[in-house]
């Protein structure tokens, strides 16, 4: 689909913001003498009121101009949140995507109207077959229609990076296990080189000489190669890089401790947080953020074979700290505490986020509205707090402390991979901060309960997989990270 910026009205529909003040804007008569009258009058015959959520249809029969006006409600007032003008556009979007009509037109004052379009119109159909045509969309241009084109142009052209790392990484989420495994996965980063990012990977036999043990063992019940991916963009100058770490467990049984069967279906989004950190990476590729990033993402299968690991085997992580596997459904701490060191060791950064669908505890803190957010710095604390609330990717930070290490504590081994029943996400938390050095700036945040969800979704989130962090991420990076 195009996603274009203009000055005039030329499409099929044409959808105007209203709010109560002003519910039937004068700017129609600019598509039809006298239009702005005949749709005052079919108004007041029904309930709109330019309230929010509300909208009014109104079809035109003049061949030159457009078929259709829709207008959708704003409230009080026009004076929207970049969040509120996003959600218009996914409104907007949603109501003509199948309608039939070619194109569309939205009034509205900044490009991010059309990036909230661009999320709506976002789909993941490629393995439906027998889709009919009035299933599909007929939509094929999106046009924002503003006063200001230079300047909606600029702000799309960040706002566009970001919303394609957006897609990517529901891409990543969306496919089917059988088709994203380890090696698929690798391959597809490799892929990124073309916008100017060095891709390494590195597989089993490289990882053991490294001592990644951790790591290791969660993928040596699966016929697939573990794998790690390591992303790297160097837009800044001689400074550290940012280092970003993401939880790829491309399908989780739970391995020994095996989950129930319900709904298992969804562990093939158990890499939403290497799918956020990989978005991320082609999301300031595409813009040429001048920062020097590094992305690493821990790729394996977790699966019961006859090989598979044990509650009660202990591993020696390459932090040379040993670990007492109690519960092997527990498994992403051990991927992530490998890489973290790992990240640590080669390129020293200035700081270090690593985000993870963690637990099924962060659920229940923070149900699907806010990842749950831990770290050991206030100030990054604060820059991702910011950076969530600007971009409708919230966080939510939640305490740690020396406390809850003793829940922590093995009798046989440097520490368990589980706490208890108690606090289950600052254990885990608490389990990552050990793998963390010299107090390294350092956040962790858990997605699982963002990462994707059935219902009560936003018309910007119209698949399984929302694609959380690539826009957090991104615009941490620009308002903290970059060289003037």
């Amino acid at each position: 689909m195009k996603f274009e910026i203009k000055d005039t009205y030329s499409g099929d529909v044409a959808i105007l913001l209203t709010h109560e003040a002003d519910y039937v804007p004068a700017e129609l008569d600019a598509l039809e003498a006298g239009l702005a009258g005949k749709v005052k009058a079919a108004v007041e015959a029904g309930r709109f009121r330019g309230k929010a959520g509300q909208s009014f249809e109104y079809f035109l029969s003049s061949d030159s101009g457009p078929k259709k006006v829709i207008l959708v409600g704003a409230g009080k007032t026009a004076e929207l949140t970049d969040a509120e003008l996003e959600t218009f556009g996914g409104h907007a979007a949603k109501a003509v995507l199948n309608s039939g009509y070619k194109s569309a037109d939205i009034k509205a004052p900044s490009a991010r109207a059309l990036a909230g379009a661009r999320l709506a119109a976002y789909r993941f159909d490629k393995y439906m077959t027998k889709l009919t045509d009035d299933q599909k969309p007929s939509l094929e241009t999106i046009t924002l229609v503003t006063d200001n084109v230079s300047a909606a142009e600029a702000e799309w052209v960040g706002l566009a990076a970001a919303v394609a790392g957006t897609e990517m990484a529901r891409d990543l989420m969306n496919e089917p296990p059988n088709v994203l495994h380890p090696e698929s996965y690798a391959d597809r980063i490799r892929e990124m080189e073309e916008l100017g990012i060095k891709v390494t990977v590195l597989g089993e036999e490289e990882m053991t000489k490294l001592g990644m043990n951790a790591l290791l063992g969660v993928g040596q019940g699966s016929v697939r190669e573990s794998k790690m991916a390591i992303m790297e963009w160097k837009g800044g100058g001689d400074e550290a890089p940012l280092a970003l770490v993401g939880k790829g467990v491309c399908f989780d049984t739970g391995g020994i401790s095996l989950k129930p069967g319900p709904n298992m279906q969804d562990m093939k989004g158990d890499m939403g947080g290497s799918a956020a950190v990989v978005g991320a990476m082609k999301t300031i590729a595409l813009r040429k953020a001048k920062a020097n990033v590094v992305g690493l993402v821990g790729l394996v299968e977790n699966m019961p074979d006859g090989n598979a690991s044990r509650p009660g085997d202990i591993v020696t992580s390459m932090s040379g700290q040993t670990i007492e596997n109690q519960n092997t459904d527990a498994e992403g701490r051990l991927v992530l505490c490998d890489v973290l060191w790992y990240a640590q060791e080669n390129y020293k950064p200035r700081a270090i986020i690593d985000l993870a669908t963690l637990t099924g505890a962060i659920i229940v803190s923070l149900g699907h509205d806010n990842a749950g957010l831990f770290s050991n710095n206030d100030d990054l604390s604060s820059q991702l707090t910011a950076a969530g609330l600007a971009e409708n990717e919230t966080v939510w930070r939640l305490p740690m402390g020396s406390s809850y290490d003793k829940l922590l504590k093995s009798q046989f081994a440097d520490m368990k991979n589980i706490g208890g029943p108690a606090a289950g996400s600052i254990t885990a938390a608490q389990f990552l901060k050990r793998f963390i050095q010299n107090d390294t700036p350092w956040a962790h945040i858990d997605i699982a309960g963002v990462a994707w969800k059935s219902v009560d979704k936003a018309p910007t989130d119209p698949s399984w997989a929302s694609g959380f962090g690539p826009r957090l991420l991104d615009r941490l990076i620009k308002d903290n990270y970059e060289n003037a």
